[in-house]
C-alpha cells in the first residue's frame, strides 16, 4: 500500500506533463469563435470623420460580397504593424476590407489612417466599452474577419494579418467563398 501512495506523485507528474505535451502542439492563435458559420452581430456604426462620404458601418453593409472585417484601434501597436499590408490588400482589388475603429478617440482613428493609409472601404467608430466588438467576440486587436456573401462569419483571425496569413489563411478561403 505504501508503494502505491509514493507512486502518485509520480502518476500525476506523468498526467501533468501530458496536457503540457499536447499544448505545445496547438497554435495559440486558434481561439475558437462561437460565431463561426453565425451572421454578423447587428451593428450600424457611426462613420469615421473625415472619410468623405463613408456613412459608417451597418450590417447590411456586410452582405453581397465576399468581404474582410478588421478590428482595429489608433492605440494599437500590432495594427501598426499589420496595416501596411493591409494597404496592399485594398491595392490588389481581391476582397473590400472593412475597418472598425475599436476604443477609440474617432478624431484620433481618423488622423491615424491619414497617417498610415486607408485600406478600408467603409469605416465604423465602436467607442468604449466597444459593444460591437463585444457581440464580434473581439479579445484584442488587430482581429480580421471573413464574412461570406449572406453576412456569415466564416473565419477569424486573431493578430495581425501579414503575407504568411494572407497567402495560406485568407485568401483561400476567400476564393473559396467567392465561387
Amino acid at each position: 500500500m505504501r508503494r502505491l501512495l509514493y507512486l502518485a506523485p509520480v502518476a500525476l507528474f506523468g498526467v501533468l506533463a501530458l496536457f503540457f505535451l499536447k499544448g505545445l502542439t496547438m497554435n495559440p492563435r486558434d481561439i475558437p469563435s462561437v460565431l463561426i458559420n453565425r451572421p454578423v452581430p447587428e451593428m450600424n456604426l457611426a462613420p469615421l470623420p473625415g472619410r468623405g462620404e463613408d456613412t459608417g458601418l451597418a450590417t447590411a453593409d456586410l452582405k453581397g460580397r465576399v468581404s474582410l472585417v478588421n478590428i482595429y484601434g489608433s492605440w494599437c501597436i500590432a495594427c501598426v504593424q499589420e496595416h501596411p499590408f493591409l494597404v496592399k490588400i485594398k491595392q490588389m482589388g481581391i476582397v473590400p476590407i472593412h475597418g472598425i475603429d475599436w476604443r477609440d478617440d474617432p478624431a484620433e482613428g481618423a488622423k491615424w489612417l491619414k497617417k498610415h493609409g486607408d485600406p478600408y472601404d467603409r469605416v465604423g467608430v465602436d467607442p468604449a466599452p466597444g459593444r460591437t466588438a463585444i457581440d464580434f467576440g473581439v479579445t484584442g486587436a488587430p482581429e480580421t474577419f471573413v464574412v461570406d456573401k449572406a453576412g456569415i462569419i466564416r473565419y477569424k483571425h486573431i493578430g495581425p494579418v501579414n503575407q504568411d496569413v494572407w497567402d495560406n489563411t485568407l485568401l483561400p478561403i476567400i476564393k473559396e467563398l467567392s465561387k
